[in-house]
């Protein structure tokens, strides 16, 4: 075993290599163990399911004619497709659930947050809303109306992960420490405060700050100063500085942990001059053309990334998971019939429909998944939590929080599911502000093939067969009172248990009924 040289590939896992024989061995069993994965979370903002050449349906739509997104084409075919994956309807409460495995009902953040003790929720002649988390979660038990949580990427930090946040963070109200996502367990933040949305989307009008090189609370952009007066797009920026961040990462030594959160396609609506004209080229209106400029955009930002990681040699160590944090914006300025931009799906954002919850999902693990597969087990966003965690090999943890969220590594590796006598549950005690289908205060259950939701406002419940009904058209709680009762029972039972908010009828000041209350 003489002129015996030891190497180390990209990946960082050593090859022995002999002079007498072309042969190549794994180092011990002990040393590749200990070998972990760079994890990518690629998370989108209010992209509906349909808003992809990919089909997550069982046949193409004309929506999926529409959009060019080869980017997520290209991850689906090296890795698996989740065609049941839930979301909240609005951001807040999905990026809290993802950064600490809780349930909305049980972390209280269940609508959008913005101004420190100021709550968002609109006015209603028949309710009053309750007094929910408004500032959000936090890494501390001083701030007061918000979650106290052991945070997922202080959790990695911690198990020798270099953390990058990149985009829109959204975790807390302004002047909380979670603002900052620097407070929150990354090494590096990249664009990353309180607010949900940008000011603009375009370095021209220096991202929604006032002057170049400025911040402007609450809607401006931070930290991309060096791209303000610049032509280029917010997408762009933000997938520059995401690599440049890689670049860092690598001379760590450490895995890396990067959390790339657009704020695409989240209004206002602009167009990315890259993809625009092929849009308005397809005689589509300039408001839908802009939206699909941006999905484009998006998509070409996930595909620089997979070339990064090619270039590199760090794509057969690096797993990638990509998810929507709500349904797709079904409102104006959208153009033509409100509330129809996610067919066969009902409604969108701010809805307890399918199309304000049901996410466009894909999962590359190479060596683990098998490529162009495909799983219609349901889950919820709060299992990326401990999913994310074991995949990093991270066994031992301990959170202030109960951690609700199941890991899909089940599903992923094609050995069981953790969907199977599991049932899912939301809860929405607010008014998000705009109108429309399933648009209000909500709590829902999906239990099997069955999904139920109760309006808080008016106490009448909605019962729909998702296998056979996905557009929720046929209300069966009047053919099925049996059912009703039963999921209502189920639900009621579940919201006590974790102290759920409920809100209050404004005329006699009591609570609004539990479901199996009303049942």
């Amino acid at each position: 075993m003489n002129n015996r040289n030891y190497l180390k590939n990209p990946l960082g896992i050593c090859l022995v290599t002999t002079s007498a024989m072309s042969l190549f061995t794994t180092c011990s069993s002990v040393e590749k163990a200990a070998i972990k994965p760079n994890i990518i979370m690629f998370l989108v903002d209010d992209m509906g399911w349909q808003d992809t050449s990919v089909p997550f349906w069982t046949k193409k739509t004309p929506f999926n004619e529409r959009y060019k997104t080869p980017g997520m084409e290209r991850l689906a075919r090296d890795g698996m497709m989740f065609t049941q994956a839930y979301a909240c309807s609005v951001s807040s409460p999905t990026r809290v659930s993802l950064i600490t495995g809780m349930n909305a009902a049980r972390h209280h953040v269940t609508n959008w947050t913005l101004q420190r003790n100021a709550s968002v929720d609109g006015k209603s002649e028949v309710l009053s809303y309750p007094d929910w988390n408004v500032n959000g979660v936090q890494p501390v038990d001083t701030i007061e109306h918000s979650t106290y949580a052991t945070l997922l990427p202080q959790l990695l930090k911690d198990n020798g992960y270099f953390t990058i946040h990149c985009g829109k963070a959204h975790y807390g109200a302004i002047s909380t420490p979670s603002s900052n996502p620097l407070n929150c367990g990354y090494d590096v933040n990249i664009a990353g405060h309180a607010a949900g949305g940008p000011g603009s989307y375009l370095g021209l009008e220096n991202f929604g700050n006032a002057e170049k090189g400025g911040y402007t609370l609450p809607w401006g952009v931070p930290g991309l100063e060096k791209y303000h007066g610049d032509s280029i797009f917010l997408t762009e920026a933000l997938t520059r500085e995401a690599l440049r961040s890689l670049d860092k990462a690598k001379t760590t030594g450490k895995p890396f942990y990067l959390y790339m959160a657009h704020y695409a396609v989240h209004i206002p609506l602009y167009a990315d001059d890259r993809f625009y004209r092929k849009y308005i080229d397809m005689g589509l209106d300039e408001y839908e053309a802009r939206y699909s400029s941006m999905v484009e955009g998006m998509d070409k930002s996930l595909s620089d990334i997979m070339d990064y990681l090619d270039k590199n040699g760090l794509t057969d160590n690096t797993v990638i998971l990509f998810m929507s944090d709500n349904g797709g914006f079904s409102l104006r300025p959208r153009a033509g019939e409100l509330h129809t931009h996610n067919k066969p799906l009902n409604s969108g954002k701010g809805s307890a429909y399918e199309g304000g919850i049901r996410e466009p999902m894909i999962v590359k693990w190479p060596g683990k998944v098998q490529p162009g597969s495909r799983s219609n087990d349901y889950l919820i966003v709060e299992d990326f939590f401990p999913t994310i965690l074991e995949m990093a090999g991270v066994k031992k943890y301990s959170t202030v929080q109960k951690v609700d969220g199941r890991s899909f590594i089940p599903m992923l590796l094609q050995k069981g599911t953790t969907a199977r006598g599991r049932d899912l549950f939301w809860n929405f005690p607010n008014n998000w502000g705009p109108t429309g289908p399933g648009i209000g205060a909500t709590s829902t259950i999906r239990s099997g093939d069955w999904k139920l939701i109760y309006s808080y406002e008016d106490r009448h419940f909605e019962l729909f067969n998702i296998s056979e009904d996905i557009g929720e058209l046929q209300n069966l709680a009047g053919k099925e009172p049996e059912k009703v009762k039963a999921l209502a029972k189920k639900l009621g039972e579940y919201l006590r248990s974790v102290d759920a908010q409920r809100p209050s009828i404004k005329k006699s000041g009591s609570l609004v009924s539990w479901p199996d209350e009303a049942a």
